[in-house]
Formats: C-alpha cells, structure tokens, sequence
C-alpha cells in the first residue's frame, strides 16, 4: 500500500472516532409488518426520507437549495468491526475484514442536517473512497456504474455529542442500508438525521409515540 492508501493508520494526533449513538428502539425492516407499523408512526415526508432508496445528499440538497458539504471526522482501519465504541449493524460481518470506518456530518450552509458512519472492506475503500470529504453517493456513482440501496433497518437514538451539534435534544431518527455491486456488499452506512429537517418537511411523528413500541 502506498502512503497514500486509505488503509494507513491515523497518526497519534489525528481525529478520532466518536462511539456509535446509543440505539432507543430498533426496527428490522426484514420483519413481518415492519412497514405497517411505522406507517402508523412517521409522516409520509419522514418515510420517504428514511425508507426511500434515493440519495439523501440528493435530498437534503433538494429541500434546502444548498450544495451539500462534507465534514470528515474520522476515517481509519479497524481489526473488527466493534472496536473504539462501535455498535456496527449485522450486516457488517458480510464485509471482508480488514475494515475501515468513516465518519462525517453533512451540512447545509450554516446547518449541520445528518451525521453518518460507514464500514469498507480497505481494499474498496482504497477505489472508492479517494476523494475523502466528497459525498459516498458521488464517489461511488462518478463512472455512471450501477449501483443498490437496500435500506435494513430504521432507529431512534441517542448520543450527548449528536445533541450539542444538532442543538437539538434528541432521541434523532437513524436509518442503515447497504450499498450493493454486481449482488456484491460495498458498504453498510448508518445515517441519523437532525430534527431541524422538521422545517422542511414537517413533524416526523404521526401520532403520539415517536416510535411503534417505544413507550410501550
């Protein structure tokens, strides 16, 4: 590996990763009657956010007029994928250790609207990843190469640094999904989004209960 590989290690002074947010309440989109339930719980705008299979930097430019800029905050290798406060989804383990794990929060002009973790395989990180603080949705669509979104499973958590950043008190909705090639797993990212996008689309709960089962 060059110098410039991705898969060196950070230097001692270098950023580094913040732990995974604290999960509240889950849902497996995989299970029996998932849709319904959340259905009942999320307005239709919010659904479409975290259930649809378009690009949120798409999305979040569309709803804000603002190009979407990227702040990295950690990208280094990782012997396993739970390591340095990780809660890393299932379907991590389909990826082909070693791993790297990226972090960023994507902003809006002056508003900070997501935060997001991603894990690799360092080898696809190496081809995929070379422009660091460019959107993953860009990186990997840049040669016009087909690409699927499978969206796994949808969350509300909670973390102190998410609050401070987002000035928002939380619990904050949180989605993870995979990114496939040629029936292949490129990449598992976890998103959790700001409650400021309530501006522009409107109050996420449908109800009473932010989430199906989670007062229950």
């Amino acid at each position: 590996m060059t110098a410039t590989g991705l898969s060196a290690p950070p230097s001692p002074a270098g950023p580094t990763a913040s732990p995974s947010p604290t999960p509240l309440w889950e849902r497996d989109l995989a299970e029996e009657g998932s849709m319904h339930a959340l259905a009942a719980a999320l307005r239709g705008p919010w659904r479409l956010l975290l259930l649809g299979d378009g690009s949120p930097t798409r999305h979040l430019e569309s709803l804000t007029g603002l190009p979407v800029r990227i702040e990295l905050i950690a990208m280094s290798p990782q012997a396993r994928a739970d390591q340095d406060g990780a809660r890393p989804p299932q379907e991590v383990a389909e990826l082909a250790l070693p791993l790297l794990r990226r972090q960023v929060w994507l902003r809006c002009g002056q508003h900070t609207l997501a935060w997001a973790e991603s894990w690799w395989n360092q080898r696809q990180a190496d081809a995929h990843l070379r422009q660091r603080e460019q959107p993953i949705w860009r990186s990997l669509t840049s040669n016009r190469a087909e690409l699927f979104r499978e969206v796994d499973g949808l969350a509300l958590v909670q973390a102190p640094w998410l609050a401070s950043r987002f000035g928002h008190g939380g619990p904050f909705w949180s989605r993870h999904y995979r990114f496939f090639r040629g029936g292949e797993p490129l990449t598992v990212i976890r998103e959790v989004f700001s409650p400021e996008l309530e501006r522009w689309l409107g109050p996420a709960a449908a109800g009473s209960s932010a989430a199906p089962g989670l007062d229950s």
